[in-house]
């Protein structure tokens, strides 16, 4: 049965779309994992810019209001099964029952990977229940960071474990919060540490995922090498760091500690 796995962020602009769609689609085409990438931001659907669906006939909206089983709304792109949004939907829906509606698709995956809503919502709370673990997408900034303390609040009172902070658009270190500041704010391990990417940019506009567009950008690699957590894989390393003896850099630590954890701990529910 598949491992769902929640993208959320408590604010907008962090990259949130972008790394779901690029850790859905590196496990697919570089790990040979059965994806299912769904769009579980119910007010502003924007995932199917990202993977080039711009008129999508059935979406989790339509699945949600019951006019459709889920197994119907699924698009196949880049290797990965995508139930997209409705751009333009504004009918209520009981966003709450997402864990149910995709319930029957489990099965057919290795992995299903849900963009939340940036809202503090009933939508973040869909994806927080229908998530078996969560990955919080934050920027090295005071704003940002206090809103990824409501998000990890929110998501421990509702007994969901988060697997570890993927910290996104490091542009100047000097001026940024550092892995030690995150990590001691929210007590949760920092697993992915991506410098901004001008090609996430490029890929956006031409519509196609990062890890497809461009595999060796560095939020491909970065995103690459989390997913070796995922799939208890080894990390590819540049020829510098496989000559030496050890690498302490604290993400990378993390993700081997991710390796047992997400297994042992994880699916239990």
């Amino acid at each position: 049965m598949a491992k769902t796995i929640g993208i959320i962020a408590i604010k907008g602009g962090v990259g949130k779309t972008t790394v779901a769609t690029s850790l859905a689609t590196d496990l697919a085409n570089h790990y040979d994992k059965k994806v299912l990438l769904v769009d579980a931001n119910f007010s502003a659907p924007n995932l199917g810019l990202h993977m080039d669906i711009l008129e999508p006939e059935k979406t989790i909206h339509h699945i949600l209001d019951k006019k459709i089983h889920a197994k119907s709304a699924v698009i196949e792109k880049f290797g990965v099964d995508v139930i997209p949004g409705d751009y333009v939907y504004n009918r209520e829906l009981p966003v709450l029952k997402l864990k149910d509606k995709l319930a029957s698709l489990k099965d057919s995956y290795d992995f299903v990977v849900l963009d939340s809503s940036p809202s503090l919502n009933d939508e973040v709370f869909s994806t927080i229940l229908a998530s078996d673990v969560l990955f919080v997408v934050t920027t090295p900034d005071y704003p940002t960071l206090s809103c990824t303390i409501k998000a990890a609040k929110l998501a421990r009172q509702r007994g969901r474990p988060i697997a570890g902070i993927i910290i996104n658009k490091i542009r100047d270190p000097r001026y940024e919060l550092n892995i030690h500041d995150i990590e001691e704010s929210l007590d949760i391990p920092v697993v992915a540490r991506i410098p901004d990417d001008k090609q996430a940019l490029r890929s956006l506009f031409t519509r196609i995922p990062l890890p497809v567009y461009k595999k060796n950008s560095p939020l491909s690699k970065e995103i690459n090498r989390l997913n070796a957590a995922l799939t208890r894989n080894k990390e590819k390393k540049s020829f510098i760091q496989s000559i030496m003896p050890f690498d302490f850099k604290k993400e990378r630590i993390n993700r081997e500690l991710l390796k047992d954890s997400f297994y042992s701990k994880t699916f239990k529910h």
